[in-house]
């Protein structure tokens, strides 16, 4: 592949990044078309030649955000514990906010443009909704609606992620904050403490595999491009 094609395609998600931090930084007011051009160092028809316009970029950003976080719920899988893979559902929702800070502010902390643009991180909580409606079905939580608690759940989530994006919690306060939390929920909707405690340490053993397997494969892949 050409160099100009190579760059061809790296633009259009590097002016998705550049519109996500220029919401994040300076609100919706902020997107507009010359300074995310300036931001690229490209031209404001390459916005139209790619988006269709404004509108269009800012609905490409969320999408992008809830199309990562839905990638991420893919990877996990399923396993034979489902309480462990809705923890790892929450944790790969953290994931996803601490490593894309400002595409994560536009996600959830700036207003959609219309109902169709809000509807767009509904498969990402369909699925949270299901892993909820799997700890159900197995008996490890008590009959409850499941979209319910899935909303419970994702506040929970949202709360920890606000307060990290904010610097008023370290890494290693969210992570114990959010180990005994989830530890309290889980037995408040009916899973037995030890059963609960066990299903969080398999996810942390995974999600420790995960990050290994990723960090290798990136390796690899820099190996095989040099």
């Amino acid at each position: 592949m050409s160099r100009d094609a190579n760059a061809d395609n790296g633009m259009r998600p590097a002016l998705i990044e550049a519109a996500a931090r220029l919401i994040a930084t300076e609100g919706a007011a902020g997107l507009k078309l010359r300074r995310v051009a300036e931001e690229v160092g490209t031209s404001t028809m390459a916005i139209y030649t790619y988006f269709g316009g404004m509108p269009e970029l800012r609905r490409a950003v969320r999408q992008e955000g809830f199309a990562r976080l839905a990638t991420r719920a893919e990877q996990l899988g399923e396993s034979d514990d489902p309480v462990a893979d809705l923890a790892g559902l929450g944790l790969a929702y953290h994931q996803l906010a601490m490593s894309n800070p400002h595409l994560y502010r536009a996600m959830y902390m700036e207003q959609p443009l219309d109902a169709v643009d809000a509807a767009a991180g509904s498969e990402t909580f369909n699925i949270l909704t299901a892993g909820v409606q799997r700890c159900i079905d197995s008996g490890r939580f008590d009959p409850a609606n499941a979209v319910e608690l899935a909303t419970q759940f994702w506040a929970f989530g949202h709360g920890v992620v606000a307060l990290r994006l904010a610097n008023l919690l370290s890494a290693e306060d969210a992570l114990n904050c959010s180990a005994s939390a989830l530890l309290n929920l889980f037995t408040a909707w009916g899973d037995d403490r030890d059963a609960a405690r066990r299903s969080l340490t398999r996810t942390g053993r995974r999600a420790a595999r995960l990050d290994l397997e990723a960090a290798t494969g990136a390796a690899t892949r820099r190996g095989q491009s040099d």
